[in-house]
């Protein structure tokens, strides 16, 4: 399975994100380009423990296997799903259009972010999921990996 801790994978998703402009038309839901980009990036930036989120009470189930495996395995995200609301909030990326430079610090950050999982792909200790509690690494370069790959294909990238 592909994960965020692989380096080969995060190539594939970086060529992915380099394929998306500004004006990208989404073929579902309501993001657009940018704000899509600066969610991805508000995610993994929870993943590497740079952006704190509130823990969610959550049922019993979805923290234990075998529903949370599947969860973070196997089933395809639902689209549109509920997100906490710190991945939906980057000062540089706002309603309406956004810079070229604006654009091109994001696609920087992008990439920057996912260097830093690079670095911390043998880490032994990773932040709690918001709504899956304590996760590995190994789960979270597969939940993210997934993560990223269901707002790619929402951009048709």
């Amino acid at each position: 399975m592909p994960s965020l801790l692989q380096p080969d994978a995060r190539e594939v998703l970086r060529r992915r994100a380099a394929r998306l402009a500004p004006t990208t038309t989404a073929r579902w839901g309501q993001f657009t380009a940018p704000r899509m980009l600066a969610h991805v990036i508000q995610s993994l930036r929870m993943m590497t423990g740079e952006l704190p989120v509130a823990v969610e009470p959550t049922p019993w189930l979805v923290r234990h296997a075998p529903l949370r495996q599947l969860l973070i395995y196997v089933l395809p995200f639902p689209k549109g799903l509920a997100t906490s609301p710190e991945l939906l909030a980057r000062p540089s990326v706002q309603p309406g259009e956004i810079s070229p430079a604006a654009w091109a610090e994001e696609q920087r950050e992008l990439g920057a972010v996912l260097d830093a999982i690079g670095v911390m792909a043998s880490a032994d200790a990773w932040p709690a999921h918001p709504a899956f509690g304590p996760m590995s690494g190994r789960e979270w370069g597969a939940l993210q990996y997934r993560h990223l790959e269901h707002h790619f294909r929402q951009f048709g990238v």
